[in-house]
């Protein structure tokens, strides 16, 4: 689509991060004549027939703020019935920073480069405390171990602890990976648990579960060790790239097989704190490895 001008091409991108449909300059509104021509119209940028609602950015130069404001006024002196909200350079501003595009300009990530987002930040808070009501319904009475594996997990764990309403202790393993090998030889444990987990109920936590050879790995090592009972719980998995049969009792959401990064999951150790969960155009991929950070990880 053709957009007049960037600020309305950005716009719409957070519509389209906030899942809010839109349409663009859907109609034009007459707000006056000469004689029985019309001598002007107004068209407002946006329609969100969700909320019935109209937007006019006013982002660009700030001469042209006066005349909109006077079409704006004529158009509901006329139209009085229309829901219509003009939109100045600081509301359009907050609006783009509430979306995460601070975070991206701060990691250096053009919003170019960005895919598409898959998950918003509000998709995001709603599922987590949906996993969490549930893990507590399903524990209710009992007192869980939380297992988390590094470092994807990070943000995850810490937003689905917060929504867990029953007792747990926290502790996490981190895995290093090696390619070439064969599947079953690829991960081993760096770094183990220290919480003693026989005879506890245990809550394996992962960011993303792709094949299952990483996780068929950690369930195996984790039962050496005798839990009264072992479960998975995951942000993110890839159903149609699994080739180990695995049970998953808990999932946030299942994704495309595209490389995805945000709350919590990087490329190159970058953007991890974006507040969203979003593909990358290939271009991202030529970008220079930072200097203290490690290899990507390979996907299991």
């Amino acid at each position: 689509m053709e957009f007049a001008h960037p600020s309305e091409q950005e716009f719409a991108r957070f519509l389209d991060y906030y899942r809010i449909r839109w349409q663009y300059e859907p109609v034009s509104f007459p707000i006056a004549w000469e004689g029985e021509r019309i001598a002007e119209m107004f068209t407002p940028d946006f329609y969100l027939p969700e909320h019935d609602l109209y937007i006019e950015l006013t982002t660009m130069k700030q001469s042209l703020v006066t005349p909109k404001n006077r079409k704006l006024r004529m158009l509901r002196e006329l139209f009085p019935e229309l829901n219509v909200r003009l939109l100045y350079r600081k509301d359009y501003q907050q609006l783009l920073a509430k979306a995460g595009y601070g975070a991206l300009e701060v990691q250096h990530l053009r919003k170019e480069d960005v895919g598409e987002i898959l998950i918003s930040p509000v998709e995001l808070e709603t599922r987590v405390r949906a996993l969490g009501h549930k893990i507590s319904r399903d524990y209710r009475g009992q007192s869980i171990v939380l297992v988390g594996v590094l470092k994807g997990v990070t943000f995850f764990l810490a937003d689905l602890a917060r929504q867990i309403k029953v007792p747990f202790v926290i502790d996490y393993l981190d895995l290093d990976r090696f390619a070439g090998a064969q599947p079953q030889d690829r991960v081993k444990i760096a770094r183990d648990i220290d919480y003693p987990i026989e005879g506890r109920h245990v809550l394996l936590v992962e960011d993303i579960v792709n094949t299952g050879f990483t996780l068929d790995y950690v369930l195996s090592e984790l039962r050496r060790r005798q839990p009264a009972s072992l479960e998975v719980v995951t942000l993110l998995d890839r159903p149609l790239r699994r080739l180990v049969k695995l049970p998953v009792r808990y999932v946030g959401f299942q994704i495309p097989n595209d490389y995805v990064v945000g709350y919590g999951l990087d490329y190159r150790e970058l953007y991890r704190n974006l507040p969203f969960i979003c593909t990358l155009r290939t271009s991202v991929y030529d970008l220079p490895t930072p200097i203290a950070a490690s290899p990507s990880p390979i996907p299991l």
